[in-house]
């Protein structure tokens, strides 16, 4: 059973999203002297919040009375994967990091909305904010592949 997210929640769920389109727009339609800065802003805050997502699923699982060890080690594929792609910067061209961090909160929505015995109270919450990161990542990855 799915309940409404109280408006408390939807507030900060809301700040915690703006940055996302907040860059996104300022790397693809800002001023040329401030798309690296906008770039920068929306990869590092994608590898923050997915660092967050693994860190919420680390504890969901472990506040268990008795935790599944396989969860908990796929607790750690977000952070990992997002530390990864912000790694690779240097060596890998903008727009497969970009478009691996856009797979990646789709991969992980697709789990959250589908993946037995995942706690998801806030169903439609979650859909929101993926596709706020989602629509945002996309609109970096069309800039990225116009470069």
């Amino acid at each position: 059973m799915t309940h409404p997210a109280p408006k408390g929640l939807w507030a900060m769920a809301l700040l915690g999203l703006a940055p996302f389109p907040l860059s996104a727009i300022i790397y693809a339609y800002g001023p040329s002297g401030m798309a690296i800065h906008g770039l920068n802003v929306l990869l590092t805050w994608s590898a923050v919040t997915m660092g967050f997502v693994g860190g919420v699923r680390w504890g969901v699982e472990s506040s268990r009375l008795h935790p599944e060890a396989i969860r908990l080690v796929g607790s750690t594929i977000s952070p990992f994967i997002g530390w990864g792609l912000l790694a690779l910067r240097r060596y890998v061209e903008v727009d497969w990091i970009v478009g691996g961090f856009l797979a990646a909160f789709i991969v992980q929505w697709m789990f959250d909305q589908a993946a037995p015995g995942v706690p998801n109270k806030y169903p439609r919450m979650v859909t929101f904010l993926t596709l706020g990161a989602g629509v945002s990542l996309a609109m970096a990855l069309e800039k990225s592949m116009r470069m």
